[in-house]
């Protein structure tokens, strides 16, 4: 089993334990929800992409996760929050547009798995930008979706006559792990600054 399936297996455990509860509630999420999603992105995954064109998109890899982010942008909480999710997601497929740039053309000499690599970068991108759980799921998954969008099109214009896969390694694909880990490092780094400052309020009570 893969890193990336890995993970989002351990994710799903999570769910069914209840665990991820407060980030559930964040994203406007229950936990059958969730599981179902889980379920419907690697059946989607399995299943025969969806062509336009010269593009192909794996339904459990982009659509759904897709459909999920055009979901969080309808339910944000304010239009301020839409447009920096946005925002956001342009400058997380800057930032890995760039990574992809500098990487070595050989996955043999990077240190990871390139697909973990890329997610993991538009997962700490998409948390710094996106401010949000619900900013870090989009910027993510729509930054890192972006990103291969433009390096498929200046391939094109250069004269490279390559289909556009989107999340073609389904569940496991670095869309999907871009988006979870986005929001994993919210909730891990959000749950300890509350916790910081909530010990500075305890011992700023016990001296007053």
């Amino acid at each position: 089993m893969s890193s990336g399936m890995l993970l989002l297996t351990a994710a799903a455990v999570l769910v069914y334990c209840g665990a991820l509860q407060r980030v559930l509630d964040r994203m406007y999420l229950t936990d059958r929800a969730a599981l179902l999603l889980i379920g419907l992105m690697l059946a989607g995954t399995f299943l025969p992409p969806v062509s336009i064109g010269m593009v192909r998109l794996n339904i459990g890899g982009a659509l759904i996760p897709l459909g999920v982010c055009g979901w969080l942008l309808i339910r944000a909480d304010t239009p301020l929050e839409r447009c920096r999710t946005l925002l956001g997601t342009v400058l997380t497929a800057a930032a890995i547009y760039g990574l992809t740039l500098l990487l070595p053309s050989e996955p043999e000499k990077l240190f990871m798995d390139p697909t973990l690599l890329c997610a993991l970068a538009g997962g700490v991108i998409a948390w710094l930008l996106g401010r949000s759980r619900r900013g870090a799921f989009v910027c993510g998954v729509a930054g890192m979706i972006l990103a291969d969008t433009v390096t498929a099109a200046v391939n094109w214009a250069r004269g490279v006559d390559q289909a556009l896969i989107l999340g073609g390694g389904g569940l496991a694909d670095a869309v999907v792990l871009s988006g979870m880990l986005g929001v994993l490092l919210c909730e891990l780094i959000g749950e300890a600054a509350e916790r910081i400052m909530r010990r500075s309020a305890a011992k700023g009570g016990n001296r007053g």
